[in-house]
């Protein structure tokens, strides 16, 4: 049986985002649940959250723009969006993972009914935060492999999730912003 160095090159890419996508979660789940603080010694993160907050939005705007351009028919704009909402949702991954692997947890204080608003925001956010992850990374190959109707097929779930993420983030921040203890 003849070896197709193609399907091996896919296989190779597959599989690496098969690694990314549990790997991610993972890391960011343990650091959930590791003791935090100064860990890093004197770094002082307490900017993170507000960092955090921008590069949600930014992210955001660069997905709502990468849709406008590309239901406009300018692809080399939206190629540009789409890789900027991808850069800017990595530089967002690496400082909440340094946050939260120095900073103390914050524990949110609203009471009744908002408390319950928070939860749900929150819990949906981390869940689609982690399912979002391979749906990211297969569109990315898809749309740089040229496997067009592929991504087509997959952003129809990958935009309103990551959307949706990318603006919970920066709604939790709001909304526990009052009870960092550092800033």
């Amino acid at each position: 049986m003849e070896s197709n160095p193609l399907q091996e090159k896919q296989n190779v890419y597959l599989g690496i985002i098969g690694v990314l996508s549990v790997t991610i979660p993972v890391v960011v789940a343990i650091l959930l649940f590791l003791p935090q603080t100064g860990k890093l010694g004197d770094l002082d993160v307490s900017f993170l959250p507000h960092l955090n907050a921008v590069l949600n939005s930014a992210t955001a705007l660069a997905l709502i723009s990468g849709l406008y351009f590309v239901k406009n028919g300018q692809i080399q704009y939206h190629r540009a969006s789409m890789f900027s909402a991808v850069g800017l949702s990595s530089l967002f991954l690496v400082s909440y993972v340094i946050y939260h692997y120095q900073a103390p947890h914050t524990t949110f204080g609203g009471e009744g009914f908002i408390r319950a608003v928070y939860f749900f925001i929150l819990i949906t956010h981390i869940i689609l935060a982690a399912v979002v992850v391979p749906f990211v990374l297969l569109s990315i190959y898809f749309a740089i492999s040229l496997q067009i109707d592929k991504h087509k097929k997959l952003v129809k779930w990958t935009f309103p999730i990551w959307l949706y993420v990318a603006i919970s983030g920066v709604v939790v921040y709001w909304m526990i912003k009052p009870y960092y203890q550092t800033l």
